[in-house]
């Protein structure tokens, strides 16, 4: 048996603590190796997360038949679809935290780096092996092996620019995943 010195839910709150205050701070260190200060680095970490919660939509497609209470194997990873008992139709909307933040600090990144060429390209890049990967999944959505953008993303900011590898990564992870992954799968 184990001796823990305090008791263990005291320990695992301290814990998860940790745990944020690591994230956070790596969070913060990832934005400011983009050249963007302490306190915008937190601000747009929190933009992002409230963010996530808003959604700006754009049209509404016509209702089809929906495939419902299944299980979608991809990747290895299993997705249940849920069950639609009342469908009204596909709304397509873009996410605050996810696109529209991201996309505009991509631009500002862009002119304040002035990446246009380099940036263009990592985008392009990143966007042709996510749309390659990408697979719509009906009733569940686009679906991307999880690490690949990530991935792909490293390694062509790196191959581009090692001294400007961080806002390369960040400009073409961003728009290549939101250009190859969701606009290129609209139809």
């Amino acid at each position: 048996m184990h001796y823990l010195p305090l008791a263990p839910s005291f320990f695992a709150i301290l814990v998860g603590f940790f745990v944020i205050v690591l994230i956070l701070r790596s969070l913060r260190y990832a934005y400011e190796s983009l050249g963007v200060s302490s306190n915008t680095a937190i601000f747009l970490l929190v933009a992002t997360l409230i963010g996530s919660f808003f959604n700006i939509p754009v049209t509404e497609l016509p209702p089809e038949h929906a495939i419902a209470h299944r299980h979608v194997d991809f990747f290895g990873m299993r997705y249940a679809v849920p069950v639609v008992s009342h469908w009204k139709g596909t709304v397509v909307a873009v996410n605050v935290g996810g696109a529209v933040i991201p996309t505009l600090v991509s631009i500002y990144l862009l002119v304040k780096r002035e990446l246009w060429l380099k940036g263009t390209l990592a985008t392009a890049i990143v966007a042709l092996v996510i749309h390659w990967m990408a697979d719509p999944v009906p009733g569940l959505g686009i679906a991307v092996p999880v690490f690949m953008p990530v991935v792909v993303t490293a390694i062509v900011a790196v191959m581009l620019s090692r001294e400007d590898s961080a806002p390369l990564a960040y400009i073409g992870g961003s728009l290549g995943t939101l250009i190859g992954a969701d606009l290129t799968n609209l139809d």
